[in-house]
């Protein structure tokens, strides 16, 4: 039992639900006004190699757009690029995302083109090719890109793959 008097236990359990149902329109409140806020993410693109993946979204992207060769030069030096190790004797898988496959998508290795354009999601190459002389590697490290469009660039996914041997 309370030991409020009669009828004052009803308004204070109706207090309190006002003031969650207050809270509650609020916290929704902020959190579409956060999602607003957002820029809109760019596509993914994943590169797999066993049980390891790594995926990106990029900075050099214009929402379908032609990117410029300024702007291509600054993502391919950036420091963010992420790695993955690769054992010259696994397969490695390339993931793209549906937007990007649209538009037609070209592995580049070392800045120049290691497989045709393609419209599929999904692409898998010998790990061996990404260590050999034979095209263009040099050292324990080779960087990769994921080229979106065919005739103009439209984005450039950029990877770091590290020898694991």
């Amino acid at each position: 039992m309370t030991s409020l008097p009669r009828g004052r236990a009803a308004n204070a359990r109706s207090v309190a639900r006002r003031r969650r149902a207050v809270a509650a329109v609020g916290a929704v409140s902020a959190g579409l006004l956060t999602l607003s806020a957002c820029d809109k993410p760019t596509p993914l693109a994943t590169i797999t190699v066993g049980k390891n993946s790594v995926s990106s979204e990029t900075d050099c992207y214009n929402d379908g757009k032609e990117v410029s060769t300024a702007d291509l030069a600054k993502c391919l030096k950036s420091k963010d690029i992420k790695s993955i190790k690769v054992d010259p004797d696994a397969t490695v898988r390339f993931g793209v995302d549906p937007k990007i496959a649209d538009k037609g998508w070209t592995i580049l290795m070392n800045g120049q083109p290691l497989t045709d354009s393609s419209t599929k999601t999904y692409r898998t190459i010998p790990g061996s090719v990404f260590f050999n002389a034979q095209y263009g590697a040099s050292g324990n490290s080779t960087l990769v890109s994921i080229k979106e469009g065919e005739k103009t660039v439209t984005g450039l996914w950029s990877f770091k793959l590290k020898k694991d041997s």
